[in-house]
């Protein structure tokens, strides 16, 4: 495959606190380097809705007209207010489109459309997805384009953090701390676990939820996702969604079972070992790599990290030190693309 013939169009990218725009900014970077050339504007990080919108209109009209004919495109989704737009110009221009899944609405409860999402993932010919669990779930659900399993985000940046130990163990949570996704850490008091506290990192906390004045939660504040990497302390990170403590539950829950939440390589990437839901689509990877603990509930955690030996927890931090590298440099979605373009 002629790698002169591989483009993208960069966008504005709203800046926040929370880590929204991290793993697409990620990408586009992963995308130069391995050969993909901006048809658009520069990447831009303009807070106003209304200012990136008309960044990102006027760069990606003038990508699509510099696109050239049979050429190979690559986008990411979703990307709601253009994908009709670009995907007609791409097949007007007889373009090959790759497109790489951050989320799939219909999984995560944001649309009862499926039929219609899955009419504009059929636009693509060859898709990046999470990992086997969403690969089979497009494959059963009539996905046409050809499908090639990224198995971890990426996250850039550089990282000397290594885990402390601490006894009892520190868990570090960081994401949406608000009820709507993490209801779950309001009654992790009631488990009076011995074995570990919890660090809490992000927004939305509700302290007066907190009934305990000796709670193991312990809230540490919302950083930028490039300041967060220096400020998480702790020993593990947890991975869990949802209202309750026997299972990840409601749609944030159950999206567990096909996504690869970014904030595993968060964690990765302050050389944290993972604990999450054993039902997970990411469990898969954290057991083949020993990268952590997984669970069914979290009732099992206490126990879990009371007959972890410290052995065992040398060898997860010491292939927790082996993919961060990877995951610091781009690897799994370089990988990723590689397919793609042997595949063209």
């Amino acid at each position: 495959m002629n790698s002169a013939n591989l483009y993208y169009i960069s966008r504005n990218y709203k800046f926040s606190k929370n880590a929204a725009s991290k793993p697409k900014m990620d990408c586009e970077t992963i995308l130069e380097k391995n050969g993909f050339k901006n048809l658009g504007f520069k990447q831009t990080n303009h807070p106003s809705s209304a200012l990136g919108a008309i960044i990102s209109f006027f760069g990606i009209t003038k990508g699509l007209f510099l696109l050239p004919r049979k050429s190979v495109f690559c986008m990411q989704y979703p990307l709601s207010k253009f994908f009709g737009y670009i995907t007609r110009i791409v097949a007007l221009k007889k373009c090959k489109l790759i497109i790489i899944i951050h989320d799939v609405k219909y999984l995560m409860g944001k649309s009862t459309d499926l039929e219609g999402e899955m009419a504009k993932f059929n636009r693509a010919d060859f898709i990046i997805v999470h990992n086997e669990s969403m690969r089979k779930w497009f494959q059963s659900n009539g996905c046409t384009a050809e499908l090639v399993s990224l198995e971890l985000f990426d996250y850039l940046h550089k990282s000397k953090k290594r885990a402390t130990l601490n006894n009892p163990y520190d868990v570090v949570f960081a994401g949406g701390l608000g009820k709507e996704k993490s209801e779950f850490l309001y009654s992790m008091d009631k488990l009076n676990p011995s074995n570990y506290t919890l660090r809490l990192y992000g927004n939305g906390f509700n302290a007066v939820d907190v009934e305990q004045a000796d709670s193991i939660l312990n809230y540490q504040g919302v950083f930028s996702p490039d300041e967060v990497i220096d400020k998480i302390e702790g020993s593990f990170g947890l991975i869990w969604n949802g209202n309750i403590l026997d299972e990840c539950s409601g749609e944030f829950g159950k999206y567990l079972l096909y996504n690869n939440p970014h904030k595993t390589s968060l964690y990765l990437l302050c050389g944290l070992p993972v604990i999450v839901w054993k039902k997970a689509a990411i469990a898969t990877f954290i057991e083949k790599e020993q990268l952590g603990i997984t669970i069914n509930s979290l009732n099992e955690l206490d126990d879990a990290l009371k007959n972890l030996d410290p052995t065992s927890y040398s060898n997860m931090i010491a292939n927790v030190e082996k993919i961060k590298s990877k995951v610091a440099s781009g690897y799994f979605l370089s990988q990723a693309i590689q397919k793609v373009i042997q595949l063209l």
